[in-house]
C-alpha cells in the first residue's frame, strides 16, 4: 500500500470527526443565527472538511479512481462507531445491516 492510500484513509477519518463536531454544534441551542453558524464547533468542523477535501485530492494523485469511493464508504462505519462513543447513540439492527452491506460491497468489489 503506497502513501497515497494513507492520505485517503486520513481524509475519511478527518471527515468523520468533522461530522461529529458539526453534530455537537447542532445539538446546542444558540441565542442568534450568527452564533449558530459562527461558533468554534462549526468553524473547526468545516475547516476539517476542507482538510479532508485536500487530502482526498492528494490521495487521487497516486491511487486509482475506482478505489477512492470504496475507501470513502468506510467513513459511514466510522461515523456509526464515533456516534456510539461520543453520543451514546444506539446501534440498531437497521444501522448494523446497512454497515454490513457496505462491508460486503467493499469485499465483493475487491474479490
Amino acid at each position: 500500500m503506497n502513501n497515497y492510500y494513507w492520505f485517503m484513509i486520513a481524509s475519511v477519518v478527518v471527515a468523520a470527526f468533522s461530522q461529529i463536531l458539526l453534530k455537537v454544534s447542532a445539538k446546542k441551542q444558540y441565542d442568534s443565527i450568527i452564533k449558530e453558524y459562527l461558533n468554534p464547533w462549526v468553524i473547526i468542523g468545516y475547516s476539517m472538511m476542507v482538510l479532508s477535501t485536500i487530502l482526498t485530492v492528494l490521495a487521487f494523485r497516486g491511487i486509482e479512481y475506482k478505489n477512492g469511493p470504496i475507501i470513502e464508504s468506510l467513513g459511514y462505519i466510522l461515523v456509526l462507531i464515533l456516534s456510539f462513543v461520543f453520543f451514546q447513540e444506539k446501534i440498531t439492527w437497521k444501522k448494523t445491516l446497512g454497515n454490513v452491506l457496505i462491508l460486503v460491497g467493499v469485499i465483493v468489489f475487491y474479490i
